[in-house]
């Protein structure tokens, strides 16, 4: 946690009514999945494949990028890309819930927040479908605000609109009612251009390190631990 005394005057101040939570990394360990799926579609088109530990740097920036990050040089252009992303869709949809789950304590953490009285919308880069469908099936008795993936037409994280598009779902709220959660740089980048408070998570895809040098609001390293902190 990195508050300082200012930050928590600050916060006695005002009353967060919307949190809204990266998925990947932040809500749910999806990772062996991606992983699985991407390897799948690389080898269907004779590519060599990545270690599970290397899909750590190569998620988070939309599925597109995801591609050209596990590519190789060379092999990137756009009609790979789609020849990818036509492979990997219907098998992620098949096997998106093969390993994936909440990481520990997120259920319990999102039934406290609940309970006093917070909004929830989730802003992810993975494409819609993948988003709502998960959303729905690890948090369905949950009402969320905005379901947001990543859309035609619309721009990706770290752009900020998407933090706007959630604000939408609760009627009259300002950016200082705000909570962003996420475990990435590219969260990061999101809520400082959104001018919301962020919350860095440690137990997701990327490093202490890489979340700590954008200067959270907070860096925490137990979901029980988000409630504290706004």
């Amino acid at each position: 946690m990195c508050q300082n005394k200012a930050q928590i005057i600050y916060l006695q101040k005002i009353m967060t009514r919307l949190i809204i939570f990266d998925l990947d990394g932040t809500l749910i360990d999806t990772r062996e999945d991606i992983a699985n799926a991407c390897n799948h579609a690389l080898e269907q088109c004779g590519f060599p494949t990545h270690a599970l530990d290397e899909y750590n740097m190569l998620v988070g920036r939309g599925i597109d990028n995801l591609f050209r990050g596990a590519l190789p040089e060379g092999s990137r252009d756009e009609a790979m890309v789609s020849k990818m992303r036509s492979i990997f869709v219907p098998y992620y949809n098949e096997h998106k819930c093969d390993f994936t789950r909440p990481y520990e304590g997120i259920i319990e953490a999102l039934e406290e927040l609940h309970e006093k009285g917070l909004k929830f919308a989730v802003a992810s880069n993975k494409y819609q479908e993948g988003t709502e469908q998960l959303v729905e099936k690890f948090f369905g008795k949950y009402e969320f605000v905005r379901i947001l993936g990543q859309r035609d037409g619309k721009p990706i994280k770290p752009d900020p609109l998407i933090v706007s598009e959630a604000m939408e779902g609760v009627p009259g709220i300002t950016s200082d009612e705000v909570v962003y959660c996420g475990d990435s740089d590219v969260d990061m980048q999101t809520g400082l251009g959104a001018g919301v408070r962020t919350i860095g998570v440690t137990w997701g895809f990327r490093t202490r390190e890489e979340l700590q040098s954008y200067s959270p609001y907070a860096l925490i390293d137990h979901p029980k631990e988000i409630a504290a902190n706004i």
